[in-house]
């Protein structure tokens, strides 16, 4: 084998390496939904941008961005518990399970999926993303939601006259609290700040045990009912 061919073998090899190290790594690092969520996702369908919800057109689409490297699947049991209730829902996909990747997707989706206005909303860094989002596309916008998470001066929302939900949960040890305290001011004054009392981090999803969150004393199973009964309480408001 001539001198230049090994090297290129050897470079080969070693892109090899690192492409499959980075790959064990990051399913290493990433979230799986659970048997429930992966339960609860038969009942909608699998798109190739997103995981959507079926519910009536004359009802604003919600539209859902994941946490940081947490399965899109994740969520599927409280979205199709809103699925039943008339509201579709649309989970975004995103790069790599990062919404960061992938802010402006919502726009692709809404034209897939027409319906009368829409809200957005996320999931930590999903909530930043989709402030962000929704703070240059007010065009049918009905409101923004949070679950633990909170805007940024790129999505600031404080000069709008849109209806704002914020869902934190009492054991939630990854949400920086100093931020979300700090990030209020990037909202209306007429948000709505809800607290679940016994869940954590993680338990916005249905995806197991988060590193660095804190201890749920109460179940997935019970917190997704309460995500489910907090986001109806105000999607029937916006109506």
């Amino acid at each position: 084998m001539k001198k230049y061919q090994k090297i290129l073998l050897g470079l080969l090899i070693g892109l090899f390496l690192l492409g499959a190290g980075g790959w064990f790594g990051w399913q290493k690092l990433h979230y799986s939904a659970s048997e429930a969520a992966q339960t609860a996702l038969a009942k909608g369908q699998v798109k190739q941008d997103a995981l959507y919800f079926s519910g009536d057109p004359e009802k604003p689409l919600v539209v859902f961005y994941p946490g940081a490297l947490v399965d899109a699947e994740s969520y599927s049991v409280w979205a199709e518990s809103l699925s039943a209730k008339g509201y579709a829902v649309a989970i975004v996909k995103m790069p790599f399970d990062l919404a960061v990747l992938g802010g402006n997707r919502a726009e692709d989706i809404l034209k897939e999926f027409p319906h009368t206005g829409y809200v957005i909303g996320g999931h930590s860094l999903g909530g930043v993303m989709a402030s962000r989002y929704a703070a240059s596309h007010e065009d049918g916008l009905k409101g923004v939601f949070f679950l633990a998470s909170y805007p940024d001066e790129k999505g600031s929302l404080a000069d709008t006259n849109l209806s704002v939900l914020s869902l934190t949960a009492s054991k939630d040890g990854v949400l920086d609290q100093e931020n979300y305290q700090g990030a209020k001011e990037y909202l209306p004054d007429s948000a709505l700040f809800e607290t679940i009392s016994g869940g954590n981090h993680a338990g916005f999803g249905s995806y197991g045990p988060q590193r660095g969150d804190g201890v749920a004393t109460i179940s997935n199973e019970e917190q997704q009912q309460q995500i489910e009964n907090k986001l109806i309480e105000w999607l029937e408001k916006l109506e």
